[in-house]
């Protein structure tokens, strides 16, 4: 059991679990049978598993270096090698899950991990830090639609929406460590950049998803009472966004990173409130 609760914090279960309720609410927005549902949240949240899982076993050695007493590996609670053979368990009943929905979701799904699994490693030490984090949430809403009958590729506005999700939840995650981050040599653009230009650069991404998925929903679904639901929903994402703005200004820490994920979970509701943009 020790061993379990170990393997589970190691996966990074917060952001883990917020991205397959994201991924749930898409594929509610899109329509998906309840057979699609469950294989596209299966499949996402394998995936996630395998890209924390992954991330932990790879930083083992600099999360020792610098005293993570958060992170089991580093705390000896549980071995690399079994955090490894977990991930790529994982990966691989993604994959899986993934081919049950169809080639055009086995492929985008394949790209969102390939991308992920990049910046673990190797991309998180490099300018291009931010690259695979656009790549892979502007795909994401594709995969709620490539999940339905007939597959298709999510709006541009959507692709516009996730992908600046995405650099606001990278801009943000890495604060708290940045010290620890260059004592081990890890360089991605927010360590380049600083802390507040990042966090200025993370919440005006989160106001400009909201405000795409506003405006293409709106224009895709005039109707008075969505416009207002959508209207309401990026009200709440830019309160939320302002409110992690001001707490980063004065101290980034992760709440700044739990108010990015807050937004995500808002800004997710905002477009499912707009199903028919989907």
């Amino acid at each position: 059991m020790r061993s379990a609760a170990a393997l589970w914090r190691s996966c990074h279960p917060g952001p883990t679990l917020v991205v397959s309720v994201l991924s749930l609410l898409l594929g509610l927005a899109a329509e998906a049978t309840p057979t699609a549902l469950a294989l596209l949240v299966g499949s996402v949240f394998a995936g996630q598993l395998s890209i924390g899982w992954s991330n932990d076993a790879i930083d083992a050695g600099r999360d020792r270096a610098v005293g993570r007493i958060d992170k089991p590996i580093a705390r000896g609670e549980i071995g690399v090698r079994t955090v490894w053979i977990a991930a790529v368990g994982a990966v691989a009943a993604a994959l899986i899950l993934s081919a049950l929905l169809g080639p055009g979701f086995l492929i985008a799904h394949g790209v969102f991990l390939v991308s992920a699994w990049s910046y673990n490693v190797a991309l998180k030490r490099s300018v291009l830090s931010l690259a695979p984090f656009l790549l892979s949430f502007g795909l994401f809403p594709s995969l709620a639609t490539l999940a339905t009958d007939p597959a298709r590729v999510a709006p541009l506005w959507a692709w516009i929406a996730g992908a600046a999700l995405g650099a606001a939840v990278h801009l943000t995650n890495v604060l708290p460590d940045l010290d620890d981050d260059a004592r081990t040599g890890i360089r991605g653009l927010p360590h380049r950049i600083g802390a507040r230009a990042s966090v200025v650069a993370a919440f005006a991404a989160v106001a400009i998803g909201a405000l795409s998925v506003l405006l293409g929903g709106w224009m895709l679904q005039p109707a008075p009472l969505a416009a207002a639901v959508s209207v309401v929903g990026c009200v709440l994402v830019l309160a939320v966004a302002a409110a992690g703005l001001v707490r980063a200004l004065r101290a980034p820490d992760r709440t700044v990173f739990r108010l990015v994920m807050v937004s995500a979970l808002l800004l997710a509701l905002q477009l499912a409130a707009t199903s028919a943009g989907l």
